[in-house]
């Protein structure tokens, strides 16, 4: 008889930790003797991380599966609409160097016909200001949605920035209160179980032993389980990706001040800089590389860019990479424990929810089936952490910055072998579907048109190639036009939909 998968073990917390809980238990709501019984257990001695989060449009779908309301979300989480990126300085570094990467579409997901719509009906316009109606300047402090419309859905395509440790805190509330899940705050001090075979139980300082068929590591980066227990190794990505080192920040803000739709995303001489506005404060970071900016620079450029000399930082040092494997026998690792990725592009929230989504519609009805659920797993999130760092890579590439560090970046051997070769192709012709092997792409082809054209690579298409559909698409760019003027007279900003959230008491 097959032994079956009936009681999963959560080890860990925070963001990765409830969303893994509250995407499993939603999907699997039966909790009786022939349901699955989901157990989280939350060291009181580790604190959650926060200091400002950014999400992708994903982020609505992991809530409303839960069942929590936007309103509640809003609340709680001290947050604010997000409709893309907006990146500074990272070109030439001069003050007028900007372009964005919003959430929304373009005319057209074929880059030859997005790329000639572009040429032949708005060359004067930034590209994404031409072929997208997020991508209009005039919208960078506005809300996305009006009162009334349904939970979750916009008029543009839209995510957030919140809080994470209160966002943490609503839905460890949730979980256990309306999804049925055991909670156990307890400090784990024993794997139980040989590094050659599964896991049996963890042993707890206080609540002894917790056995479970199926563990889930989100220990951060401690990786208790999949690094420390079973020796899986770390694939870093240091030598493409240089930053190794963050001082952060939160500033307050006046009640009545704007707040900018998009993460804003500051380069500088060794580097960049990230900021959140939410409603009551800004979170503001400065990523670098000590091996070519130390500390105490890298104070005085977080200083610098927020004109405050007194607010209180915190130094933070992290290695990009991700583990050789995430599901090894009967553990698998969710968030911060399978690896981290430099924040830009905010990559770390929209891992933790497809690695959680990924578990529960494909939980293994036994051990035996396990094995294979666990291979196909490693394969897709290799791939995707992969195409993650590929993408990443393209902002450095694609600078003329001139600074060392930015020389690096654009040292050929330090690009990785499959964008160094999309990049050679990719000068004759536009990214393209065929170019990404997934359907559900984290970062599909549109958005390395909305980089690579942002930051001025040559667009070029093939001299015999024509656009399919021309008078569509000179509609369609006629409609971006109707849109972005509609919605800049049309939605309220940020500040004035959430002011009346901020009002209330939260839930």
């Amino acid at each position: 008889m097959e032994e079956a998968v009936k009681h999963i073990v959560i080890v860990g917390g925070g963001t990765a930790g409830w969303i893994t809980a509250g995407t499993i238990a939603a999907r699997h709501p039966d909790r009786s003797e022939n349901g699955v019984q989901i157990t989280l257990i939350e060291s009181p001695d580790v604190p959650t991380i926060g200091v400002g989060e950014g999400t992708w449009p994903t982020i609505r779908r992991t809530l409303s599966r839960m069942g929590i309301t936007e309103a509640e979300f809003l609340k709680t989480c001290d947050a604010s609409f997000k409709q893309g990126s907006r990146f500074d300085r990272w070109v030439t570094g001069d003050a007028s160097d900007s372009y964005h990467h919003p959430f929304d579409l373009p005319v057209s997901q074929n880059g030859t016909d997005v790329l000639h719509a572009w040429k032949t009906f708005a060359p004067e316009k930034s590209f994404a200001e031409a072929v997208c109606a997020q991508g209009s300047a005039p919208l960078n402090n506005l809300c996305p949605r009006q009162k009334g419309m349904p939970d979750y859905l916009g008029a543009m395509n839209y995510a957030y920035h919140l809080d994470a440790v209160k966002l943490a805190h609503l839905l460890k509330s949730h979980v256990l209160g309306k999804l049925g899940v055991r909670y156990v705050q307890d400090h784990v001090t024993e794997i139980v179980g040989a590094p050659d075979e599964d896991v049996s139980a963890v042993r707890c300082r206080d609540a002894g032993l917790i056995e479970g068929d199926l563990f889930v590591d989100c220990t951060g980066q401690a990786s208790l389980m999949l690094g420390q227990h079973y020796g899986v190794g770390l694939h870093d990505q240091s030598h493409i990706l240089f930053n190794d080192s963050a001082v952060v920040a939160q500033l307050p803000v006046a009640p009545d001040s704007p707040i900018v739709s998009q993460t804003v995303s500051t380069a500088h001489e060794a580097g960049w800089i990230w900021d959140i506005g939410l409603t009551t404060r800004r979170g503001i970071g400065c990523v670098y590389a000590s091996r070519y900016m130390d500390a105490d620079k890298a104070e005085a450029t977080l200083r610098n860019y927020m004109g405050n000399s007194d607010v209180k930082v915190r130094h933070l040092n992290f290695t990009s990479g991700y583990r050789d494997e995430f599901w090894h026998r009967n553990c698998v690792a969710v968030g911060l424990s399978a690896g981290f990725i430099e924040p830009l592009e905010a990559s770390a929230i929209v891992m933790v929810e497809l690695s959680a989504e990924m578990i529960a519609e494909n939980l293994p009805v036994s051990r035996a089936v396990m094995l294979l659920e666990a291979d196909r797993f490693n394969k897709l999130f290799t791939y995707r952490w992969e195409r993650i760092v590929d993408f990443l890579k393209l902002h450095y590439v694609l600078s003329k910055r001139t600074e060392p560090y930015w020389q690096e970046n654009r040292d050929r051997e330090t690009i990785p072998e499959r964008l160094r070769n999309l990049l050679e192709i990719w000068k004759h012709r536009p990214p393209g579907p065929h170019d990404f092997e997934h359907a559900s792409e984290v970062f599909p082809a549109p958005s390395y048109l909305f980089i690579m054209y942002g930051m001025g690579m040559e667009h070029q298409m093939h001299p015999t190639l024509q656009p399919r559909v021309q008078d569509q698409l000179q509609k369609e760019m006629q409609n971006v036009i109707r849109k972005q003027r509609s919605f800049a007279s049309g939605l309220p900003t940020n500040r004035a939909y959430l002011s009346a959230y901020s009002a209330e008491p939260a839930l």
